[in-house]
């Protein structure tokens, strides 16, 4: 016999403004106590230094969680130049001090240039990612350092919005993956003096915006009343507006809802459509087969 579920069964998206000191999980685990979720998940790890926008999703949201963690990203970042730590932020111990050149911002604007477009990056040590089964962040905190694999990423936007006393303002639009620890590390090699970051705030997740996002603070005043709470959720396909939209006739729907491959007019040539009955019932995902039709990925769970 299955075990029930605890908790309230609800569907939708949180966008979260995470405060520093917590994990990405923690902080998930403290607003699926507020929302008394069933079911939640978040859609990308933040650093525990780290602040800014975690997508939480609820229930059927987090069959949409994947696509999500796919998304390009945005931060804004001090970097502090001459000084070189162990987490290649302000939470490690510093393992280098070199001497900061002057630095103007079309000085900085030279080496940045050099980051922009396709790079490669080497992963650090402290992070989530897993060599042999192991986090890299436990083999590093036990003195141990493993190689790893370059990786690409896309710099979209590398942005210096303002020089400080001791480095600068940056921001930048990246791929997913792309380690903002690491490019402010490798921006302070090519300065010569080595560089970490300072602070760290995601702004946008794929098309979510730090600015609509709570805090745990305000989610907490309003704990008393779960109906205000859930006003605050997104729907779960509010993070596919990118994908192209398809729409099913009611008898098409039911064939699609059941697993099988319907044939629909106007499609893209391949790729991924999210599918709808008529305008708004929102059905899932499908993947586009190349003979117009359209196969199902991910389908939703619906009451209507």
């Amino acid at each position: 016999m299955a075990r029930r579920r605890k908790g309230r069964k609800i569907d939708g998206i949180l966008l979260l403004d995470k405060p520093a000191g917590l994990s990405s999980n923690q902080a998930l685990q403290k607003v699926k106590r507020l929302y008394q979720a069933q079911k939640a998940g978040h859609t990308g790890n933040l650093d525990g230094p780290a602040t800014g926008l975690l997508p939480i999703c609820f229930g059927e949201a987090t069959k949409m969680s994947t696509f999500l963690l796919d998304s390009d990203k945005s931060y804004r970042s001090e970097v502090k130049l001459g000084i070189n730590t162990s987490t290649l932020d302000a939470t490690g111990e510093i393992v280098k001090t070199r001497p900061v050149p002057d630095l103007t911002k079309g000085d900085l604007e030279k080496i940045l240039e050099k980051f922009r477009g396709v790079i490669t990056q080497v992963p650090p040590m402290y992070s989530a990612l897993k060599h042999d089964g192991e986090r890299l962040y436990k083999l590093a905190q036990q003195g141990k350092e493993v190689k790893r694999k370059e990786r690409v990423q896309q710099i979209y936007r590398l942005q210096a919005i303002d020089l400080t006393e001791d480095g600068f303002i940056l921001e930048v639009d990246c791929s997913k993956g792309t380690y903002i620890r690491t490019l402010a590390e490798d921006i302070g090699e090519e300065l010569g003096c080595g560089a970490h970051v300072k602070t760290l705030r995601r702004t946008a997740v794929g098309c979510f915006k730090i600015n609509n996002a709570y805090t745990l603070d305000a989610l907490e005043e309003m704990v008393a009343r779960p109906d205000q709470l859930d006003l605050l959720l997104l729907p779960v396909d509010a993070g596919l507006t990118d994908l192209p939209k398809v729409e099913l006739t009611e008898e098409v729907s039911f064939y699609f809802l059941n697993g099988q491959a319907v044939m629909v007019s106007s499609l893209p040539k391949f790729g991924m459509v999210r599918v709808y009955q008529g305008s708004e019932r929102f059905l899932g995902l499908a993947d586009v087969t190349g003979d117009g039709r359209i196969a199902p990925k991910r389908l939703i769970a619906t009451d209507n």
